[in-house]
């Protein structure tokens, strides 16, 4: 582990064997938490590289608690956190849209280290037990149609990691990391990310896959489409530039003020807020986010045209499916 650090602080990357090895150390205790901080400061001042980045992964898939729920035809959509944005949880509300449209959602997810609050946070605020049990995991899929995989219980190594996270306060590799780490892996993935250095590295990993996949980065900096400005969409057919205007269904609208896409100041006002736009009384603009990001996921799922993927999310919010779906779940 010392002659990783020292390479690392040298400016060297390392090779895909030397990343996987730094996890599976660590899972073993032999990593220390100043060299674990060390590490992890490295990757904030540079991202990681594309062996890097395979290396890691492929450690922390082997090390992860295993399910098997590739029978559904499902998707997650998920953002890699750490933009600094503290916008409200834009990506696990168009999670429920869409499940509410009939759709399968296999949504992963943790408690927030760089926002107010995670995907996580919410859904244990609201009552949702969390599980790594399969069958658990496919009787909500199955009745249900979403089920949510808190990521600490599937790779034990994040219980080590979480201390650290939580305690630097700002984004980390494990940030970088988390959107590949889904142990369910769904067959169809809706990724947003901060930053275009990042997402054109994810885009040349998944060219190497089998993925359905889509990725996308707000160029103002967010790691969701919220109609702030124009983003960056990649897919295996390529690279394509929307801008806000080719993203305008429905009412027409001025581009969004990022102001009316703030989150809360803890938990319990991103509940709120949570459970406000779920019931349909969201602001135009929350609205016009959770619905246009659902919908981009619905046109992974499907071969219906944007503007019916749109009509199906909306119908889904508004008249209350989506949150049937979330009380459904919470019953279980």
């Amino acid at each position: 582990m010392n002659k990783i650090l020292e390479n690392l602080f040298l400016e060297q990357t390392l090779t895909k064997q030397e990343a996987k090895n730094f996890f599976i150390e660590l899972s073993k205790g032999n990593v220390n938490k100043t060299q674990t901080i060390a590490i992890a400061t490295i990757y904030n001042m540079r991202y990681p590289t594309l062996e890097e980045i395979r290396g890691f992964r492929q450690a922390m898939m082997e090390l992860s608690i295993k399910i098997n729920l590739t029978e559904f035809n499902a998707i997650d959509i998920v953002g890699t956190g750490g933009d600094g944005k503290n916008t409200f949880n834009i990506s696990t509300l168009a999670c429920f849209i869409v499940a509410g449209t009939g759709e399968k959602v296999i949504k992963h997810g943790s408690f927030s280290s760089s926002s107010i609050s995670g995907s996580s946070n919410i859904l244990k605020g609201l009552g949702y037990n969390f599980t790594n049990n399969e069958e658990n995991l496919k009787n909500q899929l199955d009745k249900v149609g979403i089920c949510y995989l808190h990521a600490p219980i599937f790779h034990p190594v994040l219980k080590t990691l979480s201390v650290i996270r939580k305690e630097l306060g700002v984004k980390t590799i494990f940030n970088t990391l988390g959107p590949l780490l889904n142990p369910g892996k769904p067959k169809n993935q809706l990724l947003g990310v901060n930053n275009l250095e990042l997402a054109r590295t994810y885009y040349y990993m998944y060219q190497n896959t089998k993925n359905n996949y889509a990725i996308i980065h707000s160029l103002d900096g967010y790691d969701e489409i919220t109609l702030t400005s124009d983003i960056k969409y990649y897919s295996p057919k390529g690279v394509r530039h929307y801008s806000i205007e080719e993203l305008e269904i429905g009412e027409k609208t001025i581009k969004i003020n990022p102001n009316e896409l703030k989150g809360g100041k803890n938990t319990e006002e991103n509940i709120r807020i949570f459970m406000s736009v779920l019931s349909g009384d969201g602001t135009l603009s929350q609205n016009k986010v959770v619905l246009i990001n659902a919908t981009f996921a619905l046109c992974l799922l499907n071969q219906d045209t944007f503007e019916n993927n749109y009509d199906k999310a909306k119908r889904s919010l508004k008249s209350g499916q989506a949150k049937n779906i979330l009380k459904k779940l919470l019953s279980l």
